[in-house]
């Protein structure tokens, strides 16, 4: 068994902040596609910038949030596992 010892905290946050994005591209398209369709049906002016600029706003928050939150799980993770031990995996050689 190989033993996780600790993980690079930079390598956690970004991986974390792309997840973060995508999520936030997803969550701003369903926000604009709600958005246009309830401001078409109220007539409701200038919903569609509203709507375009969710899906710009939402991945970038999203990212900077989840990169922040990455960061943090990194150097939490490094704290535990030099105390309690790390995550256990199985590696084989093919």
């Amino acid at each position: 068994m190989a033993v996780i010892k600790s993980v690079e905290i930079m390598s956690v946050a970004k991986i974390k902040a792309m997840f973060g994005i995508v999520l936030g591209l997803f969550w701003g398209c369903m926000f604009a596609l709600f958005g246009v369709s309830i401001g078409f049906e109220k007539s409701i002016p200038g919903v569609e910038i509203f709507s375009l600029a969710a899906i710009i706003i939402f991945p970038i928050i999203c990212g900077i949030m989840a990169l922040i939150i990455g960061a943090i799980a990194g150097l939490l993770y490094n704290a535990f596992a030099s105390r309690i031990g790390g995550i256990e995996i199985e590696l084989s050689n093919k």
